[in-house]
This record gives structure tokens, sequence and C-alpha cells, in this order.
């Protein structure tokens, strides 16, 4: 199993790709898609089903949850509901935070010029 950084820089990840680096079968991961609105995988012309790394980032979260954690479908969608809301603010913190970055960068560059 590969880790997420030993991957090639790409945008998408076949199938197969994305069983190897999570250690979850292929037919797990079409049942998931159909339970879980935040698996869905981008569709070639051939409809093959192409994952972005953040896919990947949410099986594994999705696999944590059920695996490790012990929680049933049901429980793991309580639990992803709830750690997108806190995830959320976070998200909030880090845009103001560029926001205030990117001001004071602009700040600097008129001092200079």
């Amino acid at each position: 199993m590969r880790t997420i950084d030993s991957l090639p820089a790409k945008k998408y990840y076949k199938i197969g790709e994305v069983c190897d680096l999570t250690g979850i079968k292929s037919h797990t991961l079409r049942y998931w898609e159909t339970e879980f609105k935040l698996l869905k995988p981008h569709r070639a012309n051939s409809k093959q089903r192409l994952y972005r790394k953040v896919d990947i980032e949410n099986i594994n979260l999705i696999k944590k949850f059920i695996q490790n954690d012990g929680l049933t479908i049901a429980g793991t969608k309580k639990a992803l509901a709830k750690f997108n809301k806190s995830n959320k603010k976070t998200q909030k913190d880090y845009a103001d935070f560029i926001h205030l970055i990117k001001s004071e960068l602009i700040g600097i560059k008129n001092i200079l010029t």
C-alpha cells in the first residue's frame, strides 16, 4: 500500500491504483460511492472511474471510521457530517489567513516601489 505523497503527480488515478493505495477492494469502493455523497469520481469517456487525490483522502477517512473506529455506514455518515462541519471553520480560518498575508504582501510591495 503506497502513500498519497509517493504517487506520481497527476490529476486522476484509476480505480486499480486507488485500491492499491488504500487497501480497499474495487467492489467496496463502488458500493461506498452509492452510500457517501462525497465520493463522486470523475468519469472518462469510456465510463472509467477517475479519482483525484481529494477522493483518495476521503476514502482513507471513510476507511478509518469504518475499519479503525468500528462505525457502521450510518455512523460513518454522521461522523463525516461532524468532521465536515468542523473542517469548514478551519477552511474559513485558513482563507482569512491567506487574505491577510496577501494584504501584507501588497503593502510591502507598495513600500518597496
